[in-house]
């Protein structure tokens, strides 16, 4: 996690650490002290590292894969009406406490400024900027192949399980072919009717499709609804 940053000549650096039952990290104690060591281990490098700890209990965004993911970046940038918010927050905290760190607003200011350089669009000019001089903006390619799963029962979605939801991108291709993954078509709380999408499998072939639609079927706990 550290040693890119080290290795890129990096002074500052904000780290993102998602909580949650089925994250990678389970609980604030156990990220408490990860965050308590990288900033250790930060600081004998010489880099001045902050730690967030984030809600990890669902996906960030609608998007599992890499297409299906820099779709949400670009939708949040160009501020698209159907932009995932949750994306758009998590961005602004991690920009805004990357400023704070630095110096350049006060603490607590951090994730206004973040948020009115991502509304009037400077973020989306930077980034094209960027783009621009690493060989151009590329749009990001979609699957030939793509599968909805259905709710087997109306009710309020109650759990989400992203170590199933990460391998089920997996199996459809992911991260390999960059347009396969998956799509989430709900979200923690939400009410949904028996036959709606739960989610969207994105994949490149139809063996690949089958892979992930199998281990969906054996593994109906990674979208729980509650009646």
């Amino acid at each position: 996690m550290l040693s890119k940053k080290i290795a890129a000549g990096s002074t500052h650096v904000v780290l993102d650490i998602p909580v949650g039952p089925t994250a990678k990290v389970r609980n604030e104690e156990a990220a408490r002290a990860l965050s308590e060591r990288l900033i250790e281990t930060a600081a004998r490098f010489g880099l001045s590292a902050v730690c967030l700890q984030s809600d990890g209990s669902q996906p960030v965004g609608r998007g599992v894969g890499p297409a299906l993911e820099a779709r949400d970046v670009l939708a949040v940038l160009q501020n698209r009406p159907d932009a995932p918010d949750d994306l758009r927050r998590r961005a602004c905290a991690l920009a805004g406490a990357a400023l704070e760190l630095g110096g350049v607003v006060a603490a607590g200011a951090g994730f206004g400024v973040a948020a009115d350089t991502l509304a009037d669009g400077r973020a989306w000019t930077k980034f094209q900027r960027i783009c621009d001089a690493q060989g151009g903006l590329r749009v990001p390619p979609a699957a030939a192949l793509r599968r909805p799963l259905a709710a087997p029962r109306s009710g309020r979605v109650v759990h989400i399980n992203n170590r199933k939801v990460a391998r089920l991108a997996k199996l459809a291709g992911a991260p390999d072919a960059r347009a396969a993954g998956l799509m989430m078509d709900v979200r923690l709380g939400q009410e949904i009717a028996a036959g709606e999408p739960l989610l969207t499998v994105h994949a490149q072939t139809p063996g690949e499709l089958a892979y992930a639609l199998d281990y969906a079927a054996a593994n109906l706990d990674i979208v729980e609804i509650e009646a």
